[in-house]
């Protein structure tokens, strides 16, 4: 017989990295990474400057909360608006503009968006998610799920920007195990934006080989009436 296999609740934990990893460095068009080394702590808690706080529910309860440092939000607010084209003129320069709070927060709902689909194609289970709350904070705020928990279990993990500047995220949820009991394949999720972004690649390309068609037609019919 088979063995088997367990996912735990750090297993989770790192398909959220992954998460967040892939979202970030996606909107800052600069690498984001995380600690391979992950800190148990007792409690959660929304620290300065920047805090954001999300609750899921269905399959596990839990709460994501990432802790920016002024200088990691701001890296990665303008990291992304210049990605988007944005002028100069229109970013904000200051971490408690409310510009800063309302991009970070819709990262964090991208971020926790992609989780949960992950969490539905590898673990055959579903959660939902509430709106980020995300805010401009200066003094720590503890936050708890107001929900029983038999063994709750926290994690606090170290992300890192391409400036070497620091931000947290942390993870509060009952402790659980998925038991797979048979093999199955992972249906990857598929995103309009690719669809999109490849039909418009296959008729450029189309286009571009009639065009050249066209031109090759157009020297063969000129060398024609040359005689040659």
């Amino acid at each position: 017989m088979s063995k088997s296999k367990v996912i735990s609740t750090d297993d989770i934990l790192a398909t959220l990295c992954h998460s967040v990893t892939g979202v970030l460095s996606s909107a800052s068009g600069n690498s984001i990474s995380y600690s391979a080394m992950v800190q148990k702590i007792t409690r959660t808690c929304m620290r300065p400057d920047i805090g954001c706080f999300v609750l899921f529910d269905g399959g596990f309860t839990g709460l994501v909360i990432t802790n920016f440092t002024s200088q990691a939000a701001m890296e990665i607010y303008h990291d992304y608006m210049r990605n988007m084209g944005m002028p100069e003129n229109e970013i904000a320069h200051s971490h408690l503009s409310d510009d800063v709070s309302n991009v970070l927060g819709e990262l964090m709902n991208q971020i926790v968006g992609d989780f949960t689909s992950k969490v539905r194609e590898q673990l055959h289970t579903s959660i939902t998610q509430n709106q980020p709350k995300m805010m401009a904070i200066n003094k720590q705020v503890q936050i708890s799920v107001d929900t029983t928990m038999d063994r709750p279990q926290a994690r606090r993990v170290t992300f890192t920007t391409a400036k070497q500047n620091i931000f947290y995220l942390e993870l509060a949820m009952d402790k659980t195990e998925f038991i797979k009991l048979h093999d199955f394949d992972i249906v990857e999720a598929i995103d309009p934006d690719d669809i999109i972004e490849n039909e418009a690649k296959q008729k450029a390309e189309k286009a571009k080989a009639a065009d050249d068609a066209k031109a090759i037609d157009a020297d063969d019919d000129f060398m024609a009436e040359l005689g040659l």
